[in-house]
C-alpha cells in the first residue's frame, strides 16, 4: 500500500483511506505499508487495526521522527534505507495499491509498475483514483501507450479503481485465478 504521509486538503482522502483499511481488514486482507501513524498512512492503518486487521509497517530508520512510526501495528520493521524499505514491501506483498500521495508514493508506484513491465512480478498494480486524484496520470499513461512508450500488450498493467469495493473485487479476481 502506497499513500501519503500527509492527509491532503480534501477530507475525502482520509475518509476513503479509512474505508479501504476497514474493508481490507474485514475481508482478512493484510496491509503492508510505510509504517507511519500520520497522514493517509496512519488513517489507513488505524482503520484496519480497528477492524482487527493485520498491518505490517516498513520504515527507514531516518524517517522515524519525521513520519512518526506507528507503534501499534501487527509488525513493524525498521530498515536502513528507502531502497531496503521498497524491496521489503515488495517481498511481503501480493498486490500493490497507490492511494493519493506525493512524490514518494509515485516513486514506489512507478517502481512496482516497472517491475511488472519487465517481468519481475505478476501482482496487481492498482491506482486508487479517489476523487479523480489520478485522472491526469491516467491520461498520461494513455498517451504513453498511444505514442508507443508502453507496449500495447502491457496496458493491462495499469489498473484503476475508484472505490474500496472496486479494489476488493480486483483482489478477489486475482485470488480466484491463483486458486485455480
Amino acid at each position: 500500500m502506497y499513500c501519503g504521509s500527509q492527509t491532503g486538503k480534501n477530507p475525502i482522502y482520509v475518509e476513503k483511506a479509512k474505508e479501504l483499511g476497514a474493508q481490507l481488514a474485514s475481508a482478512s486482507i493484510g496491509i503492508v505499508y510505510g509504517g507511519s501513524n500520520v497522514g493517509l498512512m496512519g488513517a489507513l492503518a488505524d482503520a484496519a487495526l480497528d477492524h482487527n486487521g493485520k498491518v505490517i509497517g516498513i520504515m527507514p530508520e531516518h524517517l522515524q521522527k519525521r513520519e512518526i512510526a506507528h507503534l501499534h501495528l501487527t509488525e513493524i520493521h525498521f530498515v536502513d534505507s528507502m531502497h531496503t524499505r521498497k524491496k521489503k514491501m515488495i517481498d511481503l506483498s501480493d498486490a500493490f495499491i497507490a492511494l493519493p500521495g506525493g512524490c514518494g508514493t509515485l516513486d514506489e508506484y512507478f517502481e512496482v509498475f516497472t517491475w511488472a513491465q519487465i517481468g519481475l512480478h505478476n501482482h496487481p498494480v492498482i491506482l486508487y483514483n479517489m476523487n479523480g486524484f489520478y485522472d491526469a496520470l491516467i491520461q498520461h499513461f494513455n498517451k504513453m501507450i498511444e505514442e508507443g512508450f508502453i507496449r500495447e500488450e502491457q496496458k493491462d498493467i495499469l489498473q484503476v479503481a475508484t472505490s474500496a469495493d472496486d479494489i476488493l473485487e480486483k483482489l478477489k479476481m486475482v485470488q480466484s485465478v491463483r486458486d485455480k
